[in-house]
């Protein structure tokens, strides 16, 4: 990798200013240059937040690397503290760190008038436009997995396993694997109707088709939330998009685990 040319993404608030303005000094003592446009390298300072904001301003390019510095609270995405990021530096410098891969779900919403596509890192949460109870036929690759009757569905990917995904009692799946997850949320099961309590782990290049009965929908994108009216399906899947993000040298899913939610 060719690093030169950096651009820092900063939090509006005094606590990522301040961290700002430590890295620029850093950045400069190290030899690389802070640039507005035509960077090599995007660095979001503050929390999970901040990060998805960045790689959404990029419009997810995958031509250039992304890593965070943590300046939030929980910060799963932001790899790195300010007290780390000399030694961060240096790694790009001798060429040390690790580079990793992240699927980029690629989502299809057919309306009456048209199509949008929208891009996630997370995840999509489908639920109905006045939150009332919602009806979806649920096809992977044209096949039936179910017919969902509750408050919505949840499909995230295997980085977004660990973001809103756990709140629904989600599987956590390792980053490196281009999966996606459909989480039930809030499952009805009566003698009337019988739903997926569990959620569905589904291998890359795998279409999931979500087929609403109601037709207007409140989508959520990482965060993002849409009013889409005349929704005639949803297709989303992980394919070939990836952006790639750099991790310190001694980066480890399993220890970022731990530290994370267990200590």
């Amino acid at each position: 990798m060719e690093i030169k040319n950096i651009k820092l993404f900063p939090n509006n608030n005094e606590q990522s200013e301040n961290i700002e303005r430590e890295l620029v000094k850093k950045i400069e003592e190290n030899g690389f240059n802070l640039v507005k446009d035509n960077y090599d390298l995007a660095i979001a300072v503050g929390g999970d937040g901040s990060f998805l904001r960045m790689v959404r301003d990029n419009i997810f390019n995958s031509d250039i690397y992304y890593v965070g510095v943590n300046a939030g609270t929980l910060g799963f995405l932001q790899d790195i503290t300010v007290e780390e990021f000399n030694d961060f530096l240096e790694g790009i410098k001798s060429k040390s760190i690790k580079e990793e891969s992240l699927g980029i779900q690629e989502t299809y919403i057919h309306t009456n008038t048209g199509t949008i596509k929208l891009n996630s890192l997370n995840e999509i949460a489908i639920r109905d436009k006045d939150l009332k109870v919602a009806r979806l036929s649920i096809k992977i690759d044209d096949e039936e997995l179910e017919y969902f009757v509750g408050d919505g569905i949840l499909v995230s990917t295997s980085i977004g396993s660990t973001a809103y995904n756990m709140s629904f009692g989600g599987s956590i799946v390792y980053n490196t694997l281009h999966t996606l997850q459909i989480t039930p949320i809030a499952p009805l099961n009566s003698k009337s109707y019988r739903d997926l309590i569990n959620s569905v782990i589904i291998p890359e290049n795998k279409k999931i088709e979500i087929v609403p009965e109601n037709e207007d929908l409140l989508l959520s994108v990482d965060g993002e939330n849409y009013l889409i009216d005349n929704v005639r399906s949803i297709e989303t899947v992980v394919d070939k998009k990836r952006i790639k993000c750099l991790r310190p040298k001694d980066y480890s899913f399993s220890k970022k685990i731990n530290s994370k939610f267990l200590k």
